[in-house]
């Protein structure tokens, strides 16, 4: 399992104590520096590495996660890219997607959290010609997140 935007680690950690073999990168070197802490103390084994998305990610995963930064605002900023997901609420999901095929071993899946904040049109002309399930949903006071799982990516 690849996790990209690790952030404290929290879920790369649940999932390497419950039996997968994990991968996490985030782009801010604190978040990096944070999860291999974390890791440690919860005695894991996980390399954890610097990466905008799939930048320096080398290998294939059944599994690539990655809580998105959704919130459609357009704030800049290293600690920003933790929830600014422009304008339109995508972030980075379409480089998330586009690069996927490269990433994902034959039948993989793509995990990730969407927000209803999150500029309708855009989301569905990003997830357009891939098969999406959502796995699961939590309402909010002001949103609702929906996890969604994407599926029909091919390989390289």
């Amino acid at each position: 399992m690849l996790e990209v935007g690790c952030g404290s680690g929290v879920v790369s950690i649940h999932c390497a104590r419950n039996g997968c073999d994990v991968t996490a990168v985030d782009i801010n070197p604190l978040a990096v520096e944070l999860a291999r802490r974390n890791a440690t103390a919860n005695d894991v084994d996980i390399p954890v590495s610097e990466s905008d998305v799939y930048e320096n990610v080398e290998g294939r995963f059944d599994t690539i996660v990655f809580n998105l930064p959704y919130l459609p605002v357009d704030e800049e900023g290293l600690l920003a890219k933790a929830w600014s997901g422009g304008p339109d609420g995508l972030g980075p999901l379409p480089r998330l997607l586009e690069g996927a095929p490269g990433h994902l071993n034959p039948d993989g899946r793509v995990v990730v959290v969407v927000s209803s904040l999150t500029e309708p049109r855009a989301l569905e002309d990003a997830l357009e010609g891939y098969e999406v399930r959502t796995l699961g949903e939590e309402r909010l006071f002001f949103e609702r997140l929906s996890v969604l799982e994407i599926r029909g990516f091919g390989s390289e």
